[in-house]
Protein backbone atom coordinates (compact mmCIF):
# COMPACT_ATOMS: atom_id res chain seq x y z
CA UNK A 1 0.00 0.00 0.00
CA UNK A 2 1.24 3.49 -0.84
CA UNK A 3 2.13 5.68 2.08
CA UNK A 4 2.64 9.39 2.50
CA UNK A 5 5.86 8.49 4.34
CA UNK A 6 7.46 7.15 1.14
CA UNK A 7 10.18 9.26 -0.47
CA UNK A 8 9.25 8.46 -4.07
CA UNK A 9 7.36 10.95 -6.22
CA UNK A 10 3.60 11.06 -5.80
CA UNK A 11 2.11 10.16 -9.19
CA UNK A 12 -1.34 9.34 -10.46
CA UNK A 13 -0.42 5.67 -10.05
CA UNK A 14 0.40 6.39 -6.39
CA UNK A 15 -3.00 7.99 -5.84
CA UNK A 16 -4.83 5.11 -7.53
CA UNK A 17 -2.95 2.69 -5.28
CA UNK A 18 -3.91 4.78 -2.24
CA UNK A 19 -7.56 4.57 -3.29
CA UNK A 20 -7.35 0.80 -3.63
CA UNK A 21 -5.61 0.55 -0.26
CA UNK A 22 -8.13 2.89 1.39
CA UNK A 23 -5.39 5.32 2.39
CA UNK A 24 -6.84 8.81 2.39
CA UNK A 25 -5.26 11.48 0.19
CA UNK A 26 -4.42 14.90 1.66
CA UNK A 27 -4.68 17.85 -0.71
CA UNK A 28 -4.40 21.59 -0.07
CA UNK A 29 -4.32 24.67 -2.24
CA UNK A 30 -0.87 26.19 -2.65
CA UNK A 31 0.19 29.30 -4.51
CA UNK A 32 3.83 29.96 -3.62
CA UNK A 33 7.20 28.40 -2.81
CA UNK A 34 7.19 29.00 0.94
CA UNK A 35 3.90 27.23 1.57
CA UNK A 36 4.82 24.49 -0.91
CA UNK A 37 7.71 23.54 1.36
CA UNK A 38 5.51 23.60 4.47
CA UNK A 39 2.79 21.48 2.88
CA UNK A 40 5.19 18.88 1.52
CA UNK A 41 7.00 18.58 4.84
CA UNK A 42 3.63 17.91 6.48
CA UNK A 43 2.87 15.06 4.09
CA UNK A 44 0.39 16.68 1.68
CA UNK A 45 0.26 14.51 -1.43
CA UNK A 46 -1.45 16.92 -3.84
CA UNK A 47 -0.71 20.64 -4.13
CA UNK A 48 -3.62 22.35 -5.88
CA UNK A 49 -2.71 25.64 -7.52
CA UNK A 50 -6.29 26.80 -7.47
CA UNK A 51 -7.92 29.73 -9.19
CA UNK A 52 -9.12 30.52 -5.67
CA UNK A 53 -5.95 32.61 -5.65
CA UNK A 54 -8.06 35.27 -7.32
CA UNK A 55 -10.04 35.69 -4.11
CA UNK A 56 -7.53 34.91 -1.35
CA UNK A 57 -4.44 36.52 -2.92
CA UNK A 58 -5.68 39.04 -5.50
CA UNK A 59 -8.75 40.22 -3.60
CA UNK A 60 -11.16 39.50 -6.45
CA UNK A 61 -14.85 38.90 -5.64
CA UNK A 62 -14.85 35.62 -7.62
CA UNK A 63 -12.40 33.38 -9.47
CA UNK A 64 -13.53 34.66 -12.87
CA UNK A 65 -10.89 37.41 -13.38
CA UNK A 66 -7.98 34.97 -12.94
CA UNK A 67 -5.95 34.57 -16.13
CA UNK A 68 -3.96 31.74 -17.65
CA UNK A 69 -0.86 33.83 -17.08
CA UNK A 70 -1.70 34.03 -13.36
CA UNK A 71 -2.09 30.26 -13.15
CA UNK A 72 1.17 29.55 -14.94
CA UNK A 73 3.04 32.05 -12.75
CA UNK A 74 1.80 30.59 -9.46
CA UNK A 75 2.26 27.01 -10.67
CA UNK A 76 5.86 27.82 -11.53
CA UNK A 77 6.39 29.26 -8.02
CA UNK A 78 5.23 25.96 -6.53
CA UNK A 79 6.98 23.65 -8.99
CA UNK A 80 10.36 25.30 -8.48
CA UNK A 81 10.60 23.90 -4.95
CA UNK A 82 8.41 20.81 -5.29
CA UNK A 83 10.17 17.62 -4.25
CA UNK A 84 7.61 14.81 -4.50
CA UNK A 85 4.01 16.07 -4.31
CA UNK A 86 1.70 15.98 -7.32
CA UNK A 87 0.92 19.47 -8.62
CA UNK A 88 -2.60 20.05 -9.92
CA UNK A 89 -3.52 23.37 -11.54
CA UNK A 90 -6.92 24.88 -12.23
CA UNK A 91 -7.65 25.91 -15.79
CA UNK A 92 -9.13 29.40 -15.40
CA UNK A 93 -12.46 30.67 -16.67
CA UNK A 94 -12.85 30.51 -20.47
CA UNK A 95 -9.49 28.81 -21.01
CA UNK A 96 -11.24 25.75 -22.48
CA UNK A 97 -13.60 27.30 -25.02
CA UNK A 98 -13.00 24.38 -27.37
CA UNK A 99 -11.13 21.09 -27.04
CA UNK A 100 -8.27 22.47 -29.12
CA UNK A 101 -8.18 25.66 -27.08
CA UNK A 102 -8.05 23.61 -23.88
CA UNK A 103 -5.29 21.42 -25.31
CA UNK A 104 -3.11 24.40 -26.16
CA UNK A 105 -3.63 26.10 -22.80
CA UNK A 106 -3.23 22.93 -20.76
CA UNK A 107 0.03 22.17 -22.55
CA UNK A 108 1.32 25.58 -21.46
CA UNK A 109 0.39 24.89 -17.85
CA UNK A 110 2.40 21.66 -17.93
CA UNK A 111 5.33 22.94 -20.01
CA UNK A 112 5.72 26.46 -18.58
CA UNK A 113 4.26 25.99 -15.11
CA UNK A 114 5.41 22.50 -14.24
CA UNK A 115 2.00 21.07 -13.33
CA UNK A 116 1.34 17.34 -13.50
CA UNK A 117 -2.43 17.47 -14.00
CA UNK A 118 -4.99 20.14 -14.89
CA UNK A 119 -8.43 20.58 -13.35
CA UNK A 120 -11.43 21.50 -15.48
CA UNK A 121 -14.86 22.50 -14.20
CA UNK A 122 -17.73 20.71 -15.88
CA UNK A 123 -19.29 17.35 -16.61
CA UNK A 124 -20.62 15.81 -19.81
CA UNK A 125 -20.01 18.99 -21.79
CA UNK A 126 -16.27 18.42 -21.36
CA UNK A 127 -16.16 14.86 -22.68
CA UNK A 128 -14.60 15.78 -26.07
CA UNK A 129 -12.05 17.98 -24.28
CA UNK A 130 -11.11 15.32 -21.74
CA UNK A 131 -10.77 12.75 -24.50
CA UNK A 132 -8.49 15.01 -26.54
CA UNK A 133 -6.28 15.95 -23.59
CA UNK A 134 -6.03 12.34 -22.47
CA UNK A 135 -5.00 11.18 -25.95
CA UNK A 136 -2.24 13.81 -25.92
CA UNK A 137 -0.90 12.70 -22.55
CA UNK A 138 -2.34 15.52 -20.43
CA UNK A 139 -3.91 14.22 -17.19
CA UNK A 140 -7.25 15.74 -16.20
CA UNK A 141 -9.19 16.15 -12.97
CA UNK A 142 -12.89 16.78 -13.60
CA UNK A 143 -14.50 19.19 -11.12
CA UNK A 144 -18.18 18.35 -10.51
CA UNK A 145 -20.87 19.59 -8.13
CA UNK A 146 -20.53 23.25 -7.23
CA UNK A 147 -18.44 24.89 -9.95
CA UNK A 148 -17.24 28.34 -8.81
CA UNK A 149 -16.57 29.51 -12.37
CA UNK A 150 -20.32 29.13 -13.00
CA UNK A 151 -21.33 31.11 -9.92
CA UNK A 152 -23.27 33.67 -11.96
CA UNK A 153 -25.24 30.95 -13.73
CA UNK A 154 -25.87 29.09 -10.47
CA UNK A 155 -26.97 32.26 -8.68
CA UNK A 156 -24.47 31.85 -5.85
CA UNK A 157 -22.53 29.21 -3.97
CA UNK A 158 -25.16 26.55 -3.31
CA UNK A 159 -25.05 22.82 -2.58
CA UNK A 160 -25.55 20.79 -5.76
CA UNK A 161 -27.17 17.39 -6.28
CA UNK A 162 -29.81 17.45 -3.55
CA UNK A 163 -32.68 16.63 -5.91
CA UNK A 164 -32.83 13.07 -7.26
CA UNK A 165 -32.43 14.10 -10.89
CA UNK A 166 -29.50 16.39 -10.15
CA UNK A 167 -27.79 13.72 -8.05
CA UNK A 168 -28.20 11.16 -10.80
CA UNK A 169 -26.75 13.60 -13.33
CA UNK A 170 -23.64 14.18 -11.20
CA UNK A 171 -23.17 10.43 -10.79
CA UNK A 172 -23.56 9.85 -14.52
CA UNK A 173 -21.23 12.76 -15.31
CA UNK A 174 -18.59 11.30 -12.98
CA UNK A 175 -18.71 7.93 -14.71
CA UNK A 176 -18.71 9.58 -18.15
CA UNK A 177 -15.67 11.80 -17.53
CA UNK A 178 -13.70 8.83 -16.21
CA UNK A 179 -14.68 6.81 -19.25
CA UNK A 180 -13.47 9.70 -21.41
CA UNK A 181 -10.07 9.63 -19.70
CA UNK A 182 -10.25 11.74 -16.52
CA UNK A 183 -7.65 10.63 -13.98
CA UNK A 184 -9.29 12.21 -10.94
CA UNK A 185 -12.64 13.66 -9.91
CA UNK A 186 -13.15 16.55 -7.50
CA UNK A 187 -16.57 16.92 -5.87
CA UNK A 188 -17.49 20.24 -4.29
CA UNK A 189 -20.52 20.90 -2.09
CA UNK A 190 -22.61 17.84 -2.76
CA UNK A 191 -24.53 15.66 -0.28
CA UNK A 192 -22.28 13.20 1.53
CA UNK A 193 -24.39 10.22 0.42
CA UNK A 194 -23.99 11.23 -3.22
CA UNK A 195 -20.23 11.62 -2.85
CA UNK A 196 -20.03 8.13 -1.38
CA UNK A 197 -21.89 6.74 -4.41
CA UNK A 198 -19.55 8.51 -6.80
CA UNK A 199 -16.40 7.35 -5.01
CA UNK A 200 -17.64 3.76 -5.14
CA UNK A 201 -18.67 3.99 -8.80
CA UNK A 202 -15.41 5.21 -10.36
CA UNK A 203 -11.94 3.68 -10.39
CA UNK A 204 -10.06 6.97 -10.08
CA UNK A 205 -9.46 8.94 -6.86
CA UNK A 206 -12.31 11.21 -5.80
CA UNK A 207 -11.28 14.31 -3.84
CA UNK A 208 -13.94 16.07 -1.81
CA UNK A 209 -14.51 19.54 -0.45
CA UNK A 210 -17.82 19.87 1.32
CA UNK A 211 -18.61 16.34 0.12
CA UNK A 212 -18.35 14.28 3.29
CA UNK A 213 -15.87 11.75 4.59
CA UNK A 214 -16.41 8.92 2.08
CA UNK A 215 -14.26 10.49 -0.65
CA UNK A 216 -10.81 9.08 -1.30
CA UNK A 217 -9.20 12.36 -0.30
CA UNK A 218 -9.94 15.85 0.96
CA UNK A 219 -8.96 19.35 -0.10
CA UNK A 220 -9.33 22.74 1.55
CA UNK A 221 -8.27 26.24 0.61
CA UNK A 222 -5.12 26.76 2.66
CA UNK A 223 -6.19 30.19 3.86
CA UNK A 224 -9.47 28.73 5.16
CA UNK A 225 -7.54 26.08 7.08
CA UNK A 226 -5.48 28.87 8.66
CA UNK A 227 -8.55 30.93 9.52
CA UNK A 228 -7.43 34.02 7.62
CA UNK A 229 -10.01 34.09 4.82
CA UNK A 230 -12.42 37.01 4.76
CA UNK A 231 -16.20 36.80 4.75
CA UNK A 232 -18.58 34.01 5.72
CA UNK A 233 -16.85 30.73 6.53
CA UNK A 234 -18.36 27.77 4.64
CA UNK A 235 -19.75 24.88 6.65
CA UNK A 236 -17.12 22.47 5.35
CA UNK A 237 -14.20 24.59 6.61
CA UNK A 238 -12.31 24.01 9.85
CA UNK A 239 -9.79 26.43 11.35
CA UNK A 240 -6.86 24.19 12.26
CA UNK A 241 -4.61 27.07 13.32
CA UNK A 242 -6.65 28.14 16.33
CA UNK A 243 -5.69 25.04 18.32
CA UNK A 244 -2.37 24.18 16.66
CA UNK A 245 -0.46 27.32 17.60
CA UNK A 246 1.62 27.56 14.43
CA UNK A 247 1.15 27.33 10.67
CA UNK A 248 3.33 24.22 10.45
CA UNK A 249 1.44 22.48 13.24
CA UNK A 250 -1.91 23.45 11.70
CA UNK A 251 -1.05 21.87 8.36
CA UNK A 252 0.28 18.76 10.09
CA UNK A 253 -2.93 18.54 12.13
CA UNK A 254 -5.02 18.76 8.95
CA UNK A 255 -3.05 15.99 7.24
CA UNK A 256 -3.34 13.70 10.26
CA UNK A 257 -7.05 14.44 10.65
CA UNK A 258 -7.63 13.50 7.00
CA UNK A 259 -5.50 10.37 7.26
CA UNK A 260 -7.28 9.18 10.41
CA UNK A 261 -10.73 9.92 8.99
CA UNK A 262 -11.41 12.56 11.63
CA UNK A 263 -11.88 15.33 9.09
CA UNK A 264 -14.33 16.09 7.69
CA UNK A 265 -16.78 15.24 10.44
CA UNK A 266 -20.56 14.98 10.03
CA UNK A 267 -20.85 18.67 10.90
CA UNK A 268 -18.82 19.59 7.81
CA UNK A 269 -21.01 17.74 5.30
CA UNK A 270 -24.39 18.23 3.64
CA UNK A 271 -27.50 16.09 3.55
Amino acid sequence: MASSKDTADITLATLRQMKRGRERIACLTCYDASFARVLEDAGVEVLLVGDSLGMVIQGQPTTLPVTLRDMIYHTRCVSRVRRRALIMTDMPFMSDLSPQHALSNSARVLKEGGAHIVKLEGGAVLLPTIDLLSRHGIPVCAHLGLQPQSVNKLGGYHVQGREDAAAQQILEDAMAVVEAGADMVLLECVPSVLAERVAAAVKVPVIGIGAGAACDGQVLVLYDLLGVSQGLRPRFVKDFLSDAGSVVAAVEAYVQAVKRGEFPGPEHGFA
